[in-house]
């Protein structure tokens, strides 16, 4: 049960030490944007049970920096369960539509679910936001009005046990937002990887000041089982920080490196700024410091190199008071958006 509390108090984005959001008994109201409850069935007959989607972030603060008008094309490059989506497809006007992309087929799934009502209007592609460009030209658009990212990891795959994100319960070492589409496992990295190679993992994915520590207590406890032997392993050499666990950071860097995530960041940011029409604008929310220095790097990068560009947030926005209250999960985001042509754009 410690374990159990502990994981809860962990970043679901980063290693902050946020915590999943605050169970309440509000009802979703029409138009409203609590997370929606999915009902599916308990074992042995037991009748339904609610499954709590993520609750998007800074939503309205989202909303005001893409200016969502009357119509045009946003994109929701990390779409997951569909919040920001519906979010967007509430404020805009019959004229808008929305292309969401996701990595996760899950996360498709439940998207498409939650946004059936929207069905003309929503066009959902399974893939990564740096391939953006591509996406446009198969759908014959040539830019788009506005594009989001929310990055790091849902509340879906991080209390899923059969995904291996977290340590909340034993599952396999995945990590794979995509099981489909990448042959690398956690478990691969743990099991299989050479001392020196875990060590550069963990220190370049996470700042962790121990990962020399860390990975020579990884290679000699081999085979590591799952997702409790590993956190196992790692609170025996590194000191609590905190309510943060042990072996958060460790479990970031393992995603991180499964997924690319870093890689997909920096390739997004050379590739989507082009994408964007006139007046167009682009918003990523970024849940760590790794995260958020790629993202302030090449924003600032650009509205440098080229004028035509422009930073809308000098700094980036943190969300309100009240909202971290409400979810805190939401206390690490960081949100910085970027424009495409002059003011009033």
């Amino acid at each position: 049960m410690l374990l159990a509390r502990q994981v809860l108090t962990v970043a679901l984005k980063g290693p902050d030490g946020m915590g999943l959001r605050k169970r309440g008994a509000r009802k979703r109201q029409p138009g409203s944007l609590l997370p929606m409850r999915k009902k599916s069935h308990g074992q042995g007959g037991a009748g339904p049970v609610e499954q709590k989607l993520h609750e998007p972030v800074m939503v309205q603060e989202v909303l005001d920096l893409l200016a969502v008008g009357e119509e045009g094309l946003y994109v929701d490059g990390t779409l997951g369960s569909g919040g920001h989506a519906e979010a967007i497809l509430r404020k805009g006007g019959p004229g808008v539509k929305v292309l969401g992309i996701d990595r996760d087929p899950e996360a498709l799934s439940r998207a498409r679910e939650r946004l059936a009502i929207f069905r003309d209007r929503l066009i959902v592609r399974k893939g990564s936001y740096a391939q953006l460009h591509l996406f446009l030209e198969e759908l014959g658009y040539s830019r788009a009005r506005g594009v989001l990212l929310d990055l790091g990891a849902s509340y879906e795959q991080l209390t899923s046990p059969t995904r291996g994100f977290s340590f909340r319960e034993s599952g396999p070492l995945d990590m794979r937002f995509d099981p489909d589409g990448s042959e690398l496992t956690a478990h691969q990295i743990v099991n299989f990887w050479s001392q020196e190679a875990i060590e550069e993992v963990i220190r370049r994915n996470s700042q962790e000041p121990l990962a020399s520590r860390i990975a020579r207590s990884i290679v000699r406890n081999r085979p590591i089982k799952d997702t409790h032997h590993l956190a196992e392993i790692v609170s025996r050499v590194v000191p609590r920080r905190g309510r943060i666990h042990p072996a958060t950071r460790v479990f970031q860097a393992l995603r991180i490196e499964v997924n690319q995530e870093l890689d997909h960041l920096r390739r997004a940011m050379d590739s989507i700024p082009p994408c964007l029409e006139d007046g167009g604008r682009m918003c990523v929310i970024a849940y760590h410091s790794l995260e958020d220095g790629i993202v302030k790097r090449a924003m600032k990068g650009l509205a440098s190199r080229d004028p035509s560009f422009r930073i809308l947030t000098p700094k980036p926005l943190r969300p309100k008071p009240e909202e971290v209250s409400r979810n805190p999960s939401a206390r690490s985001a960081r949100l910085r958006a970027l424009a495409r042509g002059a003011e009033g754009g």
